[in-house]
Order: C-alpha cells, then structure tokens, then sequence
C-alpha cells in the first residue's frame, strides 16, 4: 500500500468512531500540553531572566554582601544578615591586589529615594548610587547624552549626578537635563549626564536610578550608610574564572578567614544568577514532566484499547485483506500507522495549545514571547514513541489473524 494511502484509510477509520477517537485523542493533548505549557512559560522566564541579570558588562563579577538570589532556612538567611558590611576600606585594598584585574570598580547603593527639580518630583523609590569611575564599563553604563564622572570629580567630592533616562525624562521633559540642578536628600546636585536606556525587566524600568560621585554619596550618607559592592572585569574570557578565584583568595585575606572557615561574603556573575535560577525552575519542570507523563501513559492505554477494540470490529475487514493478498507486514503497518496517527493529532493539539497558553500566561508578568522549538520536538518524538509502544501489539495480533477465522467472523 502507497504511504498516502495507508494513511487515508488510518483517518477515515478514526472518523468512523470519533467520539470515542476525540477521549483518547484527550489524553494526550493533556499530557503533552502540560509539558509545552510549562516548558514554554519557563523559557519566557529564563530568557527575560538572562536580559535582566546580564546588566554586568563582559568577563565581570561582584563581591558584595547579599548573595543574588537568596534561599535556605531562616537561621541561613540569619547569618547573611549578621555578615559585615564591605567597607571603602576593603574596596581600596582588594584592588590595590588585584593587579591581574582589567578594572576594579566600587558601588554604594541607597534604595527608595526621591529627586526634585523645580515643581516636578519623581516618586520615592528611586535607587542612587555612588560610584567609582571603574563602575562605568562594569556594568556597561554609556552615557547618552553629557559625559561620565573623571577622577577629579570623585577627588573632589563634587555635587554631580548621573540621571537614568526615565528620570531625566520625568524631571525636564520639555529640554535637556544637562546642567541643570536637582535637589537629592536636601542636596543641590548638577546634572552633568544622561545614561542610555538599559529597557525594561518583566515590565519595570531599568532606567529609574542615579549615580553620583561615591565621594559625594558617602558625604551625603555617611561612609556606612550601605555595603559597598565590587564589580571586577578580567581581561578576557579565558582569565575569567581564575581572576574570580584569586579575587576570593585575597578578600578572604583581607578578612582574615582561616582556612575552612565559610565565606562571609558572595560572588555573584551573570552565570551564578542563571545557574541559581535554573535549580530553581529545574524542580517545577521534574513537577510537570511527572505529570504529563502520568497522562500519556494513561492516554497510552487508551490507545491500545481503541486499537484493540478496532480489530474487534475490523476482524471480517482484515481477513477480506489477506484473502486478496495483503501479507501480515501491510496489516501492522495499517494499524501501527492509525496507532501514531491519533498520538499525532492529540500531540500537536497539545502542543499549540501549550505554546499558547505558555505565552499567553508569560505574558501577564511581561516576559519576553518564545516558542520552545527544542520542547515541541521532544512532545512530536514522544507521540510518536506512544503511537508505536502502545498500538503495537494491536497491530500484531492484527496482524497474525487467520483469514480463514477472520472470514467467518460475524
């Protein structure tokens, strides 16, 4: 029989019986949809995940404080509280030893404040950090419009500020920002800067915060107002991760740990984040993967018991064939064939339905839109391997029906 053929009569048998075709069709769209669904949500998460954390510039890592993303037990997260802060102090002396960094930058945050330019204020939750010049290519800010800070700014503790452009937008939205003056904390601040925009991350801006001079920062909040946090830059890829071991060699010694002794203090890379995030999402995948697997083997079932209630009814059909001439291979081929037909249709039901939802649920907390080739090839494999492990022994015995039997067959 001719491939087309072969499967022309594999959909008209299953039309014959539809509704008993559509249930069995149902588990595997529920299966195969919990898999792309989740799958697809996940990749939306992942791939807006990577753009937001990758804010550090290339072959860059950070010492600070606060690990990235935190978990464990309270008594854990205890411990990371009770850690001291890193000074000015330590920053100068890590990078006086840290001669094989390309750059060795220092940042000091402040959360939830606001600025103000004449009759225009943001709203209090904007971020300010003071910064060292090395801060700039660290985290790969580019100043869009005015000039970046220069060593005679951070020397001489000047009343300069860097503003992101949703602020500068928000405060002179009718001219340029440059020069003018903005009042930071009871501070009269000049604007000498606009950084470029860095988008949005799952539907917030990354562009409402200012920078100023670390100098200026500390006389404004004191020198231990916050933790400084330390972004490094190796010179290439290759030196990368045996600068971020060397890094924690020195700062340990800066700290006097004994040996064995646990870190009281991270390092984090766009890697660590990534990796951290895909232990977490790994688990609710291992959830969904359970799940749909639970339904193909039931919808796996179902399809063994249509096939096998299909040769019931086909037993007359099936010897007419063999009496004509049909050898026992074009038989199982027949029903091996309708077998992986109705795993199919269900799979890529399931499928589009699963790169809809998926992005249709992504969507509600803006994540960027995906379609998980790699998943949707895996659930058209697997329909396949269910159409074949579970319609072959329908299709054997099938198969190996006596025409003679079959004729009489009532």
């Amino acid at each position: 029989m001719k491939i087309t053929e072969v499967f022309n009569v594999a959909l008209s048998s299953l039309q014959v019986n539809r509704l008993r075709s559509i249930l069995t069709i149902l588990g595997i769209i529920v299966g195969i949809f919990s898999i792309i669904a989740i799958s697809t949500v996940i990749e939306m998460l992942q791939t807006s995940i990577e753009k937001g954390v990758s804010r550090l510039g290339q072959n860059t890592f950070q010492v600070q404080k606060w690990p990235a993303v935190q978990t464990g037990s309270a008594s854990e997260r205890a411990k990371i509280r009770n850690r001291p802060d890193i000074t000015l102090e330590e920053y100068y002396k890590l990078k006086e030893k840290l001669v094989e960094a390309k750059s060795v930058g220092g940042e000091q945050w402040i959360f939830g404040k606001q600025i103000k330019a004449g009759n225009r204020e943001t709203n209090p939750n904007v971020p300010v950090s003071g910064v060292t010049l090395e801060a700039f290519p660290n985290n790969k800010w580019l100043v869009e419009e005015g000039r970046a800070f220069n060593d005679r700014d951070i020397q001489s503790y000047h009343n300069f500020i860097i503003l992101g452009s949703d602020i500068a937008k928000k405060l002179f939205p009718n001219f340029s920002a440059i020069d003018q003056i903005v009042t930071l904390d009871g501070h009269k601040l000049k604007v000498i800067g606009i950084l470029e925009s860095q988008g949005d991350f799952f539907g917030q801006s990354q562009d409402n915060f200012a920078i100023v001079p670390l100098t200026t920062f500390q006389s404004i909040y004191g020198k231990r107002s916050n933790s400084i946090n330390v972004t490094v830059m190796s010179h290439d890829k290759e030196s990368y991760s045996n600068l971020m071991e060397i890094a924690e060699g020195y700062f340990r010694t800066i700290r006097k740990l004994s040996p064995g002794e646990a870190n009281n203090f991270d390092i984090w890379s766009n890697e660590n984040v990534l990796s951290q995030i895909n232990d977490i999402t790994s688990g609710v995948r291992i959830g969904s993967l359970v799940v749909a697997a639970i339904a193909l083997l039931a919808a796996g079932v179902g399809i063994m018991n249509i096939m096998l209630v299909s040769v019931t009814e086909r037993t007359r059909e099936i010897g007419i064939r063999k009496a004509i001439g049909a050898r026992k291979k074009n038989i199982l081929i027949q029903f091996l064939v309708e077998a992986v037909v109705l795993s199919l249709i269900g799979g890529i039901v399931g499928i589009l339905l699963g790169v809809g939802v998926g992005n249709l649920a992504g969507s509600l907390i803006e994540a960027d839109a995906v379609i998980p080739i790699d998943w949707m090839v895996i659930g058209v494999i697997l329909c396949i391997m269910i159409g074949v492990g579970f319609g072959t022994y329908p299709a054997y015995k099938a198969a190996n029906l006596d025409p003679i039997e079959a004729l009489r067959y009532e």
